[in-house]
């Protein structure tokens, strides 16, 4: 049973802003579990913090790097967008990845970083949304649940595609799935992505 933070109030949702590379240990230790323990990363090294410090500054150039905090201050989740593909025909798609910490799920976290991080990408002008979800072969597997497709499923995206055995890890063979939400028309005219700058202030 998780057990409510003592300086987050009961029904309080987490607050939402954008991730600066200062955050890197903080998210760093939420993400480290999932390298160690689970599949749905399929990262085999836990990466340094310096190198997870250079991965969000990365990201910060270009897309949304958000963080979800209790109310004290406390780093319960993140989430960010990056590029579909790097040729500039995929402009107006991205892909997406987040992670809750072990002992937030269940809160209303991972549901709040994703509504603030489609609404952050539609308004800079993407149109498609990615995800890329490692799927167990037996439902019973110890290091990976169908339940990220599940929570994907509940947020509007649907099932695009699948790949079969394509990642190796725990001595196991994983497919590997796609998801797709579209959050934007397709015009015959499109426009240049709005800069990352310009939409985060729309966090407040």
């Amino acid at each position: 049973m998780v057990q409510q933070e003592p300086d987050t109030a009961a029904g309080e949702g987490p607050r939402i802003r954008m991730a600066r590379p200062g955050d890197a240990e903080a998210l760093l230790a939420i993400y480290a579990p999932y390298v160690r323990d689970t599949a749905i990363t399929f990262e085999w090294d836990v990466p340094t913090v310096e190198e997870f410090r250079q991965r969000i500054a990365h990201t910060l150039e270009r897309y949304p790097y958000l963080v979800a905090e209790s109310a004290g201050g406390r780093a319960l989740g993140y989430a960010y967008a990056g590029p579909l593909k790097e040729r500039k025909a995929y402009d107006w798609a991205c892909e997406l990845s987040i992670y809750v910490a072990q002992d937030a799920h269940g809160r209303g976290v991972g549901g709040a970083l994703y509504a603030t991080l489609e609404r952050l990408l539609a308004d800079m002008g993407v149109t498609n949304l990615n995800a890329c979800i490692g799927y167990p072969a037996a439902p019973d597997d110890p290091y990976l649940t169908r339940a990220s497709v599940e929570f994907h499923t509940h947020l509007g995206f649907e099932w695009v595609g699948r790949f079969h055995g394509c990642g190796y890890k725990f001595g196991r063979w994983y497919d590997m799935v796609w998801m797709e939400k579209v959050v934007g028309g397709h015009p015959a005219n499109a426009r240049p992505l709005r800069p990352v700058s310009q939409v985060a202030a729309l966090l407040g």
